[in-house]
């Protein structure tokens, strides 16, 4: 059974969407009231997804949301406030947010948002556990021999710049946000490890210049590409 962790400061609405979820999603819901007694729960058991609403007492959503992914890069998380604001959408997905969803909503388009996001999750982590060979345009990139082909000549690549390498082809043409980049290499996502981050990444496209099918771009405001056309 998948466990949700659910953070929501209306009693009401809080037994409504847990008892709903455990009986028509089976899943098994741990309710919070408060961000600060969110966060206590998260560190104390593992969960498959989190439902954070936005405006709590304490530690709000979006801070709470902030010092998870500092903990686990990869959970799925949905924001839920009544707030609508393009800005507000804005600051769920700069904060590692998978979905967004604004009050009142109905639980049964909650239910098929955890569905996807749950399976998606599930998907990426199969890739993510499997994928150490990848074709990038003319090169091929080894993730275990930590090295990158091209006709006919090698080059070797450290540790970081494999495995940032990796990241990018499991997210080929999508976007790998800078947060998720340095909490899974780095574990930490200060302003020193990622500057060090960008030190790599200027090698990798130092690596991959000669192929002009093949491009690492930064994406303003939210991470970077591996484009192959």
């Amino acid at each position: 059974m998948q466990k949700i962790l659910l953070a929501e400061d209306d009693p009401n609405l809080g037994d409504i969407l847990k008892d709903y979820l455990e009986l028509k999603g089976k899943f098994e819901v741990t309710l919070c009231k408060d961000g600060d007694e969110a966060l206590r729960q998260f560190n104390k058991e593992p969960f498959d997804l989190c439902i954070l609403d936005v405006m709590m007492p304490r530690k709000d959503g979006f801070t709470l949301g902030k010092e998870i992914r500092k903990t686990n890069a990869d959970i799925p998380i949905i924001f839920a406030t009544a707030k609508g604001m393009m800005e507000d959408k804005t600051e769920a997905f700069g904060l590692g947010g998978d979905d967004y969803i604004t009050k009142p909503f109905r639980v049964e388009e909650l239910l098929l948002r955890i569905h996807a996001l749950l399976k998606r999750a599930s998907r990426e982590k199969q890739e993510e556990t499997y994928a150490d060979k990848f074709d990038i345009g003319k090169y091929h990139f080894d993730y275990v021999a930590q090295q990158i082909s091209y006709d006919g000549q090698q080059q070797k690549l450290s540790t970081k710049e494999a495995e940032l390498l990796r990241l990018l082809c499991i997210k080929k043409n999508d976007v790998l946000t800078r947060e998720e980049a340095l909490l899974k290499i780095w574990h930490d996502d200060n302003y020193f490890n990622g500057r060090s981050m960008d030190v790599f990444l200027s090698k990798l496209r130092k690596y991959l210049r000669d192929d002009p099918n093949v491009e690492i771009v930064n994406v303003h405001g939210k991470g970077y590409k591996l484009l192959v056309s």
